[in-house]
């Protein structure tokens, strides 16, 4: 057996389970919450958590907050009612949401799918035989994340065969893969799964990391397998109230990323999903941290700040106040120490003239019908 099965399969899920690597946690209390909410944490991460302390543990130990939540919704995005078949959201013009998988290595409890992780009967052949379909008749269709669940908690063989499909349709430009995989289980990461995986490019994985501490060496050498194999990588990192809603934590982090190839692509303020209101910060504790950023690190290192708007939106970045004025003469901006200073604008005159391109001399001017002054089209 692989590694990675044999670790899933030793995963902690019932409370009593929990009670024996954790004697301070109220088991009845935990109990109560996965009767709604599963629990799997798996050793490996369980293990990271330990030793890192209360603000790991804090993401994957049930608490009995999650069933207070008075004011968050189970499907807080709309994804199901902007789903055309089960599983399958189309939000944007040209791309789409596909989930495949229902499992993960270990269940976050901010998740934004509580409502369907865990249940096995959320994702069947028959639902991805209905997403592909669906895929392949719109032909405007042309970048597909695949997620979940978490896709790479599939078996190889059917995985790839998933991918390949998607591969094989004309207008499918982009395969774009979601996973927390490399951090929660990166003993998952084989090379074969690599190998398998890299027929395929261009296939974009979007990873999840929150915290510096979750960057062990094992999910290391799991960032650099991928990168290696040429797989470019991002990081949806999500702020999380007690986990790292610090620009100290979050700095941590991304220059982690920044070092074994992966990407800060997008900061997430949490979603307003059931049973996770106690993860959830202010808006403008996110902007406080972006602006800490900007200006005194790499702009590598600074990415989208974004909600996920409740009710089908879609994301929308949030930025801190650098324009301190725009008119029809000038923009005024502060900078990231604060200082001021002026941009002119452009006029409405010169905004409208025709746009002309200087001819060096001895170069001959295209004639009007386009052709090439020397006849040749080539």
């Amino acid at each position: 057996m692989e590694d990675w099965l044999r670790l899933l399969g030793e995963s902690v899920s019932s409370a009593e389970e929990l009670e024996r690597e954790l004697p301070d946690v109220d088991g009845s209390a935990v109990a109560e919450v996965i009767a709604k909410f599963p629990m799997r944490i798996n050793p490996y991460f369980l293990g990271v958590a330990k030793a890192a302390g209360p603000h790991l543990l804090r993401q994957i130990v049930p608490d009995p907050r999650e069933l207070s939540d008075d004011c968050c919704v189970p499907d807080p995005l709309s994804e199901e009612a902007q789903s055309p078949v089960p599983n399958l959201t189309h939000r944007y013009p040209d791309r789409c949401l596909f989930l495949v998988a229902h499992q993960c290595a270990t269940y976050c409890r901010f998740c934004t799918r509580k409502r369907k992780v865990g249940n096995a009967d959320v994702v069947t052949p028959e639902t991805i035989e209905l997403g592909l379909g669906y895929i392949r008749e719109h032909a405007e269709i042309r970048d597909v994340i695949v997620s979940g669940g978490d896709p790479l908690l599939l078996q190889d063989d059917v995985l790839e065969d998933v991918v390949a499909r998607l591969r094989a349709i004309p207008h499918v430009e982009i395969i774009r893969i979601g996973t927390r995989v490399p951090c929660t289980l990166p003993q998952r990461v084989t090379s074969r799964l690599v190998r398998l995986l890299k027929r395929h490019q261009p296939i974009y994985v979007n990873l999840h990391f929150n915290h510096a501490d979750e960057l062990t060496e094992e999910a290391r050498e799991a960032c650099l397998r991928l990168a290696d194999a040429g797989f470019p990588l991002g990081s949806q990192t999500v702020l999380l109230r007690g986990v790292n809603d610090s620009p100290e934590a979050i700095k941590d982090l991304f220059h982690g990323l920044l070092q074994v190839r992966v990407r800060p692509y997008y900061l997430y303020q949490a979603d307003v999903t059931s049973g996770t209101n106690h993860f959830r910060t202010p808006v403008r504790k996110g902007l406080d941290i972006i602006k800490s950023l900007r200006g005194f690190t790499s702009g590598l290192a600074v990415p989208h700040f974004v909600i996920d708007t409740p009710g089908g939106g879609g994301k929308v970045p949030m930025t801190p106040r650098y324009v301190v004025r725009h008119s029809a003469n000038e923009v005024v901006m502060r900078n990231y120490s604060g200082a001021i200073f002026k941009y002119p604008e452009v006029s409405a005159k010169d905004a409208s003239a025709p746009v002309t391109v200087p001819v060096p001399a001895g170069v001959e001017q295209q004639n009007g019908n386009g052709d090439c002054p020397t006849g040749n089209g080539n």
